[in-house]
This record gives structure tokens, C-alpha cells and sequence, in this order.
């Protein structure tokens, strides 16, 4: 389907949605919320993708949340005959969209396939919350980060505290959403939170397709299986991790799956691995 907010195109097994409105810094608009989510479920659907690229237009990655379509927004959450009503159910509506926003990002966690995130200039405010969700993060060298929230005296609360914790120092998180400094890209590499610094946009791009391209070429299930261990160890003790991946394995280990990779390993062709099933509703 057409979206308003990126492009979405695919390069074989890579889709790469790519947001294209520079103008305004690719400002999250209230249409965003409801296609990134449709979009990931698009690609997850079809068994077919194998990596996730998230890149923007411009000179900066996004400016976060577009703060003058949500003030629109925030003036009519409550619902009823008259304002006692609506003042008094406000907060609930409040709650449910915040909690449709914390789930478009939590999309790319439930897919089932790896996303990586390239960004360039500025990853600002509801930014921070969306790369946070990502799999890996790779940026240039004049990308920053910032926790812009404190400085329209705001908590942020679309996802950055639960999963930045799990990628910086506690120390650092609260420095940042504190003073809502920018956490320059050296910086951000030192701690953990980009995997790798490139040159310029171009040399970003070209390096996180490669990437991508080379996880494409292993087998899907197998890294359906890492990812899906990887976001359950992180949540869950180290015995509760080590009986799910279990579990996994003995559900969905196959040993022409690793004759395959093995095959592909040797010959340094593609592998003849299995696919990801299609998501289907019930009954189809």
C-alpha cells in the first residue's frame, strides 16, 4: 500500500522505508504513527523480506514528534455530551493514544526479522524512542542524539527510558533526560548505542545495505530464532532464557537448515535455506 510518511521500496530480501519529508526535519506526524506499524506488519506478512533498512531524507534523521499537529490533537481527548465529561475522560484518551504510539516502535521488536536503523544529523526527541527499538543503530559522524523532552517540559513516554536502559550506563540515561543534551556520535559509539560510525550519508548508507545484505544471505529462521532469544534473554533470567531457546530449538531446529549453510559456507553461493512462513489470519 502507498504511504504519506516514507517510502517503501525493497531490494530483494531488504525492504527500506525511508522517511522523505525533509522540509520539516521528517517530523513524526500523527499519520506516522498509524503507517510505520502497518508498514512492518506489511513486510513481516509476506515471509519474504529478511532485513528491515530505516534511513531518512535530508540532513537529519527527525526532529521527533511534530509538536503542532499533536497540540491539535491533545485539545480534543475527551469524549461525552458536554466539557465536564470530556475534562473528566481525558486522561484515558490521553493513555490510549500514547499507548498506539509506544506500539508503533514496539513493532519492530515483534517482527520477526532484523531492523537497522541509519541516521544522519539529528535523531531528536521521539527519534531517540524509535532507534532505541531497533535492532542496530549505525550513524555518521555529524549525527547526535538527544532526549529533547525535558526541554518542552515533557517526560518522554513512547519508549526511550525502558530500552535506552538496556543500551547505555543508567548514569548517562539520566544525564541526558535530564539536561536534554545532544550525545554527540563519538560518544554515542564510546557507549554502545550506534554500532559503527560512517564518513558521510552516502558511506552510511552503502555500509548498513552491506550489512544488511549479509544477514539476508543467512538462514531466516535461524535468525528469527537469535533475535527472538536475544529480546527474551534481555527481559527474563538466564534460566528462564536458556529453557526458551531450548524449547525454540528443538521446535524448529533442522538439520537441512545447517546442511544448507553449511553448503552455502563452502561454495559461497546462496544458501537453499527455508523461508519464513507467511503470516495468515485465522482461517486463511
Amino acid at each position: 500500500m502507498p504511504y504519506t510518511c516514507f517510502d517503501l521500496t525493497h531490494d530483494g530480501a531488504i525492504a527500506h522505508i525511508r522517511l522523505n519529508n525533509p522540509e520539516k526535519r521528517n517530523a513524526m506526524t500523527i499519520a506516522f504513527w498509524n503507517e510505520l506499524p502497518e508498514a512492518i506488519a506489511e513486510i513481516d506478512q509476506s515471509g519474504k523480506t529478511r532485513v528491515i533498512v530505516i534511513s531518512a531524507e535530508g540532513p537529519h534523521f527527525t526532529a521527533g514528534i511534530d509538536l503542532n499537529a499533536f497540540a491539535a490533537l491533545a485539545a480534543n481527548l475527551g469524549a461525552g455530551e458536554n466539557d465536564t465529561h470530556k475534562k473528566a475522560n481525558a486522561g484515558l484518551g490521553f493513555i490510549e493514544n500514547v499507548k498506539l504510539m509506544q506500539n508503533a516502535f514496539t513493532a519492530f521488536e515483534t517482527c520477526r526479522i532484523p531492523v537497522l536503523c541509519a541516521i544522519q544529523g539529528g535523531c531528536i526527541g521521539g527519534g531517540v524512542d524509535m532507534v532505541s527499538a531497533a535492532d542496530m543503530r549505525y550513524c555518521t559522524s555529524d549525527a547526535y542524539f538527544t532526549i529533547y523532552e525535558i526541554n518542552i517540559g515533557m517526560t518522554a513516554d513512547v519508549g526511550t527510558f525502558p530500552r535506552l536502559l538496556n543500551l547505555l550506563p543508567e548514569g548517562v540515561v539520566r544525564e541526558l533526560a535530564f539536561t536534554g543534551r545532544k550525545m554527540q556520535a563519538e560518544e554515542a559509539a564510546r557507549f554502545g548505542l550506534v554500532n559503527k560510525i560512517f564518513a558521510d550519508e552516502k558511506a552510511l548508507l552503502d555500509g548498513v545495505m552491506e550489512i544488511a545484505r549479509e544477514i539476508a544471505n543467512k538462514a531466516p529462521l535461524a535468525i528469527h530464532g537469535i533475535k527472538q532469544a536475544i529480546t527474551y534473554s534481555r527481559d527474563h533470567s538466564t534460566a528462564d532464557s536458556l529453557d526458551r531457546i531450548a524449547l525454540w530449538n528443538a521446535s524448529l531446529l533442522q538439520q537441512s537448515e545447517i546442511m544448507a549453510a553449511m553448503v552455502a559456507k563452502q561454495t559461497k553461493a546462496q544458501g537453499d535455506f527455508a523461508p519464513l512462513t507467511p503470516i495468515k489470519k485465522v482461517g486463511d
